[in-house]
């Protein structure tokens, strides 16, 4: 059976992803048969499975830094917001049900049955099994019955690294605080702490370290200096679709409540010649941009009913007006048709809402769901693209009579008759290079980044390395070794 450990946070977002998918990549490039493994996760960042189903994205980039093909039992419980107090929830790859935050309290018992499952038999085909925790574990609120932190961890026997993030302040208190906070036996699992995303002289935080080991009893696993290239790779929370560069083609993405997929946007944050603007609801849409992107989203008439009222719509018209291009992806291709209709409730009360009426074609949501990865190319150009479907809904229309694409032998997407509004069901188009330039060389850019595949390649390698210089990598080995045997 494998050896395992657990990576847990201070708090979302404090790196844990990160520093798994490094872990991954680190141990596997020894020749380590290494995998990510996340009993809970909550996003709507998500991946395709090559058997079919869906997980985390940042488990998806885990399992390519350990050189393995991401499987739905890598994250056997994805929890993707629908609502303010709702979420979808996927089990094994495939979606379940949607349920309150009040009625997830009384599923996790048969929950925790399905990711102790996943994990054995992801466990058999591995020689370490990195597992990574969710949110934080000082929320002792959610202890009883917990899957995701000290109750996953209890369950599996397995020790816990806790990791800080300096950079957001506080980092003595995130970590002691934890330790004050948490129950005697859980406290007892945590067998070293990580500072992570330091900036400047190390030596000067020597201190803040001596006092965290003081204050816990727990031994220090590493100082990890801030990573510039970090924010190259896939995020998983909405925080991480920042906006990048600075080039003269600006690419304006309209925030949406519940954006799903942003990963979208990565390649395009590289570019040179790009800038991407992440307009927050309250904004205008920016009169000078060449593209204005509307992204996936996980609810898409509400998020529609969002995009109207801050004026959206109005400022759309307007750049369409000038001459500017418009892109919709998976529910924001959805958007741009004449309606979404959801006679079954599938996203909330049953109904139908106008859509921005951008390409002829009509939605209707159902409750099958499509989850599969796809290969074809452009119908402009020939260029090929690789991708993936994640969406419920079925469209139709005359629109679809001008597609955009060919995949797998079937036209899909559409384009406007003036060629300037295009939509598509397909993510992560462009990470094909040649479609990517091909698309933006029509914007005005000059410039081109390196091949999208070979950075991300580059990038974890040098992450792995930045790792191995500053942690304790022996001592994290040790710690794996000690699980019991109820692993």
């Amino acid at each position: 059976m494998a050896r395992a450990i657990m990576i847990q946070g201070t708090g979302s977002n404090v790196g844990k992803s990160l520093i798994v998918a490094g872990l991954c990549r680190l141990f596997a490039r020894r020749g380590c048969a290494v995998a990510p493994f996340k009993p809970q996760n909550m996003s709507n960042n998500a991946a395709v499975t090559i058997d079919g189903g869906e997980i985390g994205r940042a488990q998806a980039l885990q399992a390519r830094a350990a050189l393995r093909d991401p499987v739905n039992d890598m994250n056997p419980v994805l929890l993707k917001p629908e609502s303010e107090s709702g979420a979808q929830i996927v089990v094994q790859g495939r979606r379940w049900r949607t349920a309150s935050a009040r009625d997830y309290l009384a599923l996790k018992p048969r929950l925790l049955a399905a990711a102790r499952e996943s994990f054995t038999r992801l466990a058999a085909t591995a020689d370490l099994v990195i597992v990574e925790g969710a949110g934080s574990p000082a929320e002792i609120n959610l202890r009883a019955g917990d899957i995701a932190n000290m109750g996953f961890a209890e369950a599996l026997g397995l020790p816990v690294v806790l990791v800080g993030d300096i950079d957001r302040g506080g980092v003595i208190a995130q970590i002691v605080g934890t330790h004050a906070v948490l129950s005697a036996r859980d406290r007892g699992r945590i067998r070293g702490f990580i500072v992570n995303r330091f900036r400047g002289d190390p030596s000067l935080f020597a201190d803040g370290m001596a006092a965290i080991e003081t204050h816990t009893g727990w031994p220090t696993l590493g100082l990890l200096p801030w990573f510039e290239a970090a924010a190259l790779l896939p995020g998983e929370d909405t925080m991480d679709a920042a906006p990048a560069g600075g080039g003269p083609v600006k690419i304006a993405v309209p925030q949406l409540r519940r954006m799903a997929n942003f990963d979208d946007l990565d390649p395009l944050r590289a570019e040179p010649d790009v800038t991407l603007e992440i307009v927050p609801p309250g904004h205008p849409l920016p009169g000078d941009a060449a593209l204005v992107l509307l992204p996936g989203s996980k609810s898409t008439r509400a998020d529609l009913e969002h995009f109207r009222r801050q004026g959206w719509d109005i400022d759309l018209a307007a750049h369409l007006r000038r001459g500017g291009e418009v892109l919709g992806i998976c529910g924001g291709y959805q958007m741009l048709g004449r309606e979404i209709r959801d006679p079954e409730g599938v996203e909330g009360a049953p109904g139908v809402t106008e859509g921005l009426g951008l390409l002829d074609i009509v939605t209707e949501m159902t409750g099958a769901k499509t989850t599969r990865l796809v290969t074809g190319r452009a119908l402009e150009g020939g260029f090929p693209v690789t991708g993936y479907e994640i969406h419920v809904g079925r469209t139709t229309g005359d629109g679809l009579a001008r597609p955009w694409l060919e995949i797998a032998g079937r036209q899909e997407g559409a384009v406007s008759a003036d060629g300037k509004v295009r939509g598509t069901y397909v993510h992560g188009l462009f990470a094909a290079d040649d479609f990517r330039r091909a698309f933006l060389a029509r914007l005005g850019a000059g410039r081109f980044a390196p091949a999208h595949e070979a950075r991300m390649e580059a990038i974890l390698d040098d992450w792995a390395d930045h790792l191995a210089t500053h942690l304790d990598i022996p001592a994290l080995e040790r710690l794996a070794a000690t699980v019991d045997g109820k692993v």
